[in-house]
């Protein structure tokens, strides 16, 4: 029978031995939880950077009340992502040439922290009087222009269109929809109204649904369902007990 030389291990080399696997198994655990940790911190990073449609909490907040403050209406700053505040974060990414994807990444939360009010005086040296006459001048030379739902130009208007086109020729810019215009701007009552602020009715659906902008002595000029473009009094009992409110957007 050949001779076979076996190592023979004691029972200290064999406690030795375990403690090595022991070790070897514990730094694969360390190291596998070490490369989950960073995982799911780059996880969280990218989710509180990219809000979307949907999404709620503090961070959806704290971007509506941005948009709110540069003038983009939001609606209610209520924490959740919805369909005034997607709206709301298009039209922002759009004036500030960035793709209008509505997902507030990381350089969408950049602009959002420089920007500047997008409810500005254009016309520089102009007062804010001047310029409101100005826009009244400019709107009452539409008075007998058809309406036309969802319209926005001189051939037909809806209410909010009329306004919209009318302070976008003075290079004022508001968005589209009477709801979202009346999320901009500073809040007035009726007896410190001014030529130029926007008044706002709760007509067709519930809320501000049908907008103007006040021409003085308690009248002003909208595009309504009825006559198109035209002047009326807020005292008439349709319009007084529609109304809701005003917007003063020109400071």
């Amino acid at each position: 029978m050949p001779f076979r030389l076996t190592r023979q291990l004691t029972p200290e080399a064999l406690v030795g031995r375990g403690h090595t696997m022991v070790q070897k198994k514990w730094l694969r655990f360390k190291v596998i939880c070490l490369c989950l940790t960073f995982l799911l911190l780059g996880y969280s990073h990218n989710t509180e950077a990219a809000l979307k449609s949907g999404a709620t909490g503090g961070g959806v907040y704290d971007l509506q009340s941005r948009l709110a403050a540069l003038g983009y209406g939001v609606g209610d700053v209520d924490g959740f992502f919805g369909g005034n505040t997607l709206a709301a974060l298009e039209l922002f990414q759009q004036d500030q040439g960035l793709v209008p994807d509505g997902v507030a990444g990381e350089q969408t939360l950049q602009k959002l922290e420089n920007a500047t009010s997008r409810v500005q005086v254009a016309s520089r040296g102009m007062s804010s009087r001047d310029l409101s006459f100005k826009i009244i001048d400019k709107s009452k030379r539409y008075i007998g222009v058809p309406y036309v739902f969802g319209g926005d130009n001189p051939s037909g208007f809806d209410c909010s269109g009329f306004v919209q086109y009318v302070l976008a020729k003075e290079g004022i810019k508001v968005p589209r929809t009477a709801d979202l215009q009346y999320g901009i701007g500073m809040s007035v009552s009726k007896n410190n109204l001014q030529p130029g602020d926007l008044v706002f009715f709760s007509t067709y659906l519930p809320g501000p649904s049908h907008v103007g902008i006040y021409t003085g002595g308690g009248q002003f000029i909208n595009a309504q369902s009825s006559k198109g473009v035209a002047i009326a009094s807020l005292s008439t009992k349709y319009w007084d007990t529609r109304y809701i409110g005003a917007k003063r957007i020109l400071r």
